[in-house]
């Protein structure tokens, strides 16, 4: 009875990290959006959109992606034709490959992963201004 209990808590909260998969010979074309863990061997002609501050992506080394990726969360391990926006982790294992620019808040970049385009740091927080002297109402010196 106890684990009866036990067994139905963890098939109703698993519910918000299914993983999805995408096999190895499986071709989409247009772009794919999805919550939760979407973990790629195939191939993606398109967009690839994570929906909600918990989804992750995951690209295999067999894994292809032809075109952006925006994710909160991604660990690259395959090929990629497009930019990447990240809004918090991004992890690049030694297989990835590249050819476009990468954004991110984080990074781990394993030795191997290679990135043909340019890398932009986010920062969380929105740029600090000093106000403009005339807003302080005291004159400048000449």
């Amino acid at each position: 009875m106890l684990n009866r209990k036990q067994r139905t808590e963890r098939t109703s909260s698993s519910t918000s990290h299914d993983t999805s998969l995408i096999a190895r010979g499986t071709v989409i074309q247009g772009d794919l959006r999805f919550s939760g863990a979407l973990h790629l061997d195939g191939r993606i002609e398109g967009a690839v959109l994570g929906e909600g501050p918990d989804a992750v992506f995951t690209l295999s080394e067999s894994g292809q992606v032809q075109g952006d990726i925006r994710v909160p969360h991604a660990i690259i391990n395959g090929q990629v034709q497009g930019d990447i926006h990240i809004e918090e982790r991004l992890e690049l294992a030694p297989q990835a490959r590249i050819h476009g620019d990468v954004h991110y808040k984080t990074l781990e970049m394993a030795a191997g992963a290679q990135v043909n385009g340019r890398m932009s740091h986010r920062t969380g927080e929105a740029p600090r201004e000093l106000p403009a002297p005339e807003s302080l109402g005291e004159a400048i010196p000449a």
